[in-house]
Formats: structure tokens, sequence, C-alpha cells
């Protein structure tokens, strides 16, 4: 992103919102001059510590954009299992609904996170939606897809898909789709993991720089 942009970050501040289902928890990583609003979803493995959001929430302020990252009311309950899509959505509905917004507004999230900001992009107003490890299947089942909640974005869509991702890899999307661009991960895992022969924080500035660049584009 260019240097027009940069502004300083303040501290990190912590909300509790009330749900349908149960206190949802948000980190806000406020840009001082916001251009845009990111607001980022978990998987349902991890929460929003993930090495890609962490990562996104620390380089992305400086440069102007706002990164909210909302904590799902099963895991502030300390629940093990992730509850329904229908559930998920609505906690995210009404978390978006409290949020105070620096302008233009996009959704995202990794994995099971990805596909909550998909299916409800439109209804929120956002710009564009970043799917960060996007599920496309379950592992070895590709027969599986969950492509449907990818398309449903209806706003222009950044994948972020680790080449080792085994819920599905960059080449595991459909081509010839303008609703959505993929971008390729070298050597990384679902998790954005990379082998010991490779550079950890170079992977990880690469997620950042590419989602980066793509906000520019986009807000």
């Amino acid at each position: 992103m260019s240097a027009s942009v940069v502004a300083v970050v303040a501290t990190d501040t912590m909300q509790t919102i009330s749900t349908p289902d149960g206190d949802a928890r948000v980190t806000v990583s406020r840009a001082a001059r916001p251009t845009q609003t990111l607001v980022l979803g978990h998987g349902a493995g991890g929460g929003i510590e993930a090495r890609d959001l962490a990562a996104l929430a620390t380089a992305l302020p400086p440069r102007g954009v706002t990164v909210v990252r909302v904590e799902q009311p099963w895991r502030v309950a300390g629940r093990k299992v992730a509850g329904t899509p229908a559930t998920l959505d609505r906690a995210w509905l009404a978390v978006l609904a409290a949020l105070r917004i620096d302008g233009p507004l996009v959704v995202g999230g990794r994995s099971a996170g990805a596909r909550v900001a998909c299916r409800t992009a439109v209804q929120v107003g956002a710009v564009g939606c970043v799917a960060l490890a996007f599920p496309l299947h379950p592992p070895g089942r590709p027969e599986k897809s969950r492509l449907d909640d990818l398309l449903a974005a209806g706003v222009p869509t950044l994948v972020v898909q680790g080449e080792r991702d085994s819920f599905g890899g960059p080449e595991a999307f459909p081509r010839k789709r303008t609703a959505y661009a993929v971008r390729r991960i070298p050597g990384a895992d679902h998790s954005f993991r990379v082998p010991a022969s490779m550079s950890q924080p170079a992977t990880l500035e690469l997620v950042v720089t590419t989602v980066g660049d793509w906000l520019l584009r986009t807000g």
C-alpha cells in the first residue's frame, strides 16, 4: 500500500457485544487516520490469535486500515465446537450492526470465518470480501464443495490460499470466474504454516502484502 495512507496506530481496544447467541468479543486495531475498515472472523479450529489474522491486525492499521477481529460467542463461552452456519451468521450480523465503521467496509475471515463473511457481505453493505484459507471442501472430500458460499459474497472477493491447503489448494478453485480472485501462497498449508526450509515471517508478509494491495485497489 502506498505511503500516502500511512498512519499512526493506536493501542488495541476490546469490546463485548451482545448477540442473540451470547456475547461476542471484538478486538479493534484502529488506524489514526483510517481509510477503510476490515472486519475479520476466525475459523472453527482457532481464534483471533491465528497467525494470519494477528499479522493483518499488526500490519494494516499503520497503512490506514482499521482491523476488527471478531470472536464468536461459542468461543467466548469456552465451547469447543462452533455453532451451525445460521448461528454463526446471526451473531456476526449482530456484531457488524453494533460496530463503528471507519470508511468503506470490507469483511473477511479465515476458514469458517471466511464462509460467514461471504454469506453476509451484501447484507452488511460491504464493498469487498477477503477469504483467507477458504475451506472449499473437507479434507479428502472434494465432492463436498462449498463453492456456493464463496459465490454468495456478491462483492469483489479475494481468496488467499496456501498451495498445500488440505481444504482445497489454489488449483481446486474453478477458473474463468470473475466473482473472485485467487492468490497462491507458496508452500503454505491451511494455517499458512510453511516447511522449516521456508521463511515463516516472509510467508506472513506475503499474506499481508497481498491483502493490503488488494484493499488499496478495492476501497
